[in-house]
């Protein structure tokens, strides 16, 4: 079983990352544009330039969707963790302890799950891989057409 499991890791990786970044991406919609009930679902957005609501909800947008298509994904991945470390901390944490009691379970389970990208990767479906494939097969082609030269 651990052999299956262990050949199908790269499509789970590449599934986790799609639906962590859509779900991520979403979080920055809502704030920016009052989509998908708006910011904090009072259907509002967030003022341009305040801090740090406004730079968060670009983060949560443009990472999310760098995340979710697999591009540049460990620095994507790792800004977005500690965007969420931040807000966590500096949000949730001070009223309480627990994010059960503070309402910041949200914002820590994303850290620690963008945190987890950030060292794994991409996984499968990500434009990553596709990008690193092409440079590869770019490099080989361009190692065969180079002749030596005799003396």
């Amino acid at each position: 079983m651990s052999g299956r499991l262990n050949s199908a890791q790269p499509y789970a990786l590449g599934l986790f990352r799609m639906v962590v970044g859509l779900l991520f991406a979403c979080h920055g919609a809502a704030s920016l544009f009052g989509v998908l009930g708006g910011a904090s679902g009072g259907g509002g957005t967030v003022e341009t330039g305040t801090w740090p609501g406004w730079y968060a909800a670009v983060i949560q947008l443009v990472g999310g969707g760098l995340v979710m298509l697999g591009l540049g994904t460990r620095a994507a991945a790792l800004v977005a963790s500690g965007s969420m470390a931040y807000a966590y901390f500096k949000v949730h944490q001070p009223s309480a302890l627990w994010p059960m009691e503070n309402g910041g379970e949200a914002s820590a389970m994303f850290c620690w799950a963008f945190l987890l990208l950030a060292f794994t990767g991409s996984g499968a479906f990500g434009l990553d891989r596709l990008f690193a494939r092409r440079a590869a097969e770019q490099e080989k082609t361009a190692a065969e057409r180079q002749t030596p030269v005799a003396a």
